[in-house]
């Protein structure tokens, strides 16, 4: 690529923010007058984020963030980032509150959560005690979703809005998810040629393990409930962001995203604590789990069948896009795959598999 065709692609992509700067000050000075907007750091998916400092009525100046993807006039308020935020609010589960939209420029207004996630907030815990403290609040926000969002707790009209409800985590899903990890992870990312006999190993391995997670009765869940996606806020709030990929899962899914986190490593002591305490909290709700020693196995067959995911999107992210910021947490999410699979000897060619494959 030449320095002018460098250049170009920056003024082209200049250009196209301040056409969205201008576009969004249009928006929001429907009702209210901005005193200034500031780009926000991206995430791991394709939106961007503004924060805007505005005059907000009997609010005075207030600070608001606007989220900003593709236009939407198709299907306006049934976007599932919409529908399913409604949803959840309705049923007590704290996300952000949106304020306004413009489906025809790709605009949502929020409130402003500031920016401290949960991982912000480990950063800063001085023992066990108090890092547990943290994960509980954030279990007891998931227990809320499994237990009072399902579809038996939805109105027929919100049945209709939300595609979620008809989405689930089945083995053709689980699989997929799979299979994506080894194309850009194994294949595009490092280059392996993987023979028919270890590609056989893999497909066995990960097909007896999603099959068996497909088996389990399924709740409402977030699909990546983890600490960069868990805002915390000066008041003490626990605020569920990136929820729109909400579908049908184990319940088993949210936990192990949570516990078995590629940002924050817990140790084992913590996770066994927590898993119990989630089950205790889901029986206070009325909902309990008897079969624990089941529920223990489907939790760690759920963290490597999640685990192996995630480590395909971080590949996909440079593989695509080319951002390879999240190839430093590949390391976390392997060591969280090969402790899980030690406990289980009928797994045993499957960890020496992969492994196999990611160190030689």
């Amino acid at each position: 690529m030449t320095n002018k065709t460098v250049l170009d692609e920056v003024r082209a992509a200049m250009d196209a923010q301040m056409r969205e700067e201008q576009g969004m000050q249009s928006f929001i000075e429907r009702s209210r007058a901005i005193q200034s907007i500031e780009k926000m750091p991206g995430d791991a998916s394709t939106r961007r984020y503004y924060r805007i400092k505005a005059k907000d009525g009997e609010h005075g100046l207030r600070s608001l963030v606007v989220m900003a993807m593709e236009p939407f006039v198709e299907k306006g308020s049934a976007i599932p980032f919409l529908s399913i935020q409604k949803h959840l609010r309705r049923h007590g589960v704290d996300v952000p509150e949106v304020l306004d939209f413009d489906a025809r420029q790709g605009f949502i207004l929020l409130e402003d959560l500031g920016d401290t996630t949960l991982l912000r907030s480990l950063q800063d815990v001085s023992d066990r005690a108090q890092e547990r403290a943290f994960f509980e609040k954030a279990i007891d926000a998931v227990v809320n979703l499994h237990v009072a969002t399902g579809p038996k707790h939805a109105d027929p009209a919100e049945i209709a809005a939300i595609d979620g409800f008809k989405l689930r985590f089945d083995e053709e899903k689980l699989l997929w998810e799979v299979n994506f990890t080894i194309e850009h992870f194994y294949e595009k990312h490092l280059q392996r040629n993987i023979s028919k006999d270890d590609q056989k190993v893999m497909q066995d391995g990960f097909k007896k393990i999603c099959a068996e997670l497909a088996a389990e009765p399924t709740v409402f869940t977030h699909r990546d409930y983890h600490s960069r996606n868990i805002m915390v806020t000066d008041s003490g709030r626990f605020v569920m962001i990136d929820f729109q990929d909400a579908r049908m899962g184990p319940p088993q899914y949210d936990l192990a995203s949570l516990l078995r986190d590629s940002y924050y490593q817990l140790d084992e002591a913590q996770i066994q604590a927590l898993t119990r305490y989630y089950l205790e909290q889901m029986k206070r709700r009325g909902a309990p789990i008897h079969d624990v020693a089941r529920f223990d196995r489907l939790f760690d067959l759920m963290a490597v069948q999640r685990n192996f995911k995630a480590i395909g999107s971080f590949a996909s992210f440079l593989n695509r896009r080319g951002n390879p910021a999240y190839l430093k947490f590949i390391g976390n999410t392997f060591e969280n795959i090969r402790r899980n699979l030690l406990k289980y000897p009928e797994f045993s060619r499957l960890r020496e598999v992969l492994y196999h494959y990611y160190y030689f």
